[in-house]
């Protein structure tokens, strides 16, 4: 997955908004919660990281080509960084962003949910 066709998956989602921070990073928030980010290294295939459940991160941690993200998982969050796609295929990073979109859109004020069409009656 390039730089551009993350881009182009992130905007795609509800209510995802962009922004470059940190050093270059594409950033992608549901409101003001952060579900995904990705900056590209030395020309490669960019370092996609998202959010995810606590069972997946105890999965993926140990895959080739995923970590703990770091900052994030050495705070105790539950974020993995996709280094290459050695063993997670660009089909299945899709459905963990979806998910983390998911993830961080529930982390949201209920008020803010409703306003956004976000909350399942």
């Amino acid at each position: 997955m390039t730089l551009s066709e993350f881009n182009r998956f992130c905007k795609r989602l509800p209510h995802a908004n962009h922004v470059v921070q940190w050093h270059d990073a594409h950033v992608w928030k549901v409101a003001t919660k952060v579900f995904a980010f990705a900056h590209e290294v030395d020309g490669a295939s960019p370092y996609v990281t998202f959010k995810c459940s606590w069972t997946s991160f105890e999965i993926l941690k140990t895959q080739d080509g995923l970590r703990p993200a770091p900052y994030l998982a050495s705070r105790g969050m539950s974020w993995i960084q996709r280094t290459s796609d050695a063993t997670m295929r660009d089909a299945d990073l899709r459905d963990y962003i979806r998910a983390s979109h998911g993830l961080a859109a529930q982390a949201l004020p209920k008020k803010v949910q409703r306003d956004l069409g976000l909350l399942k009656a």
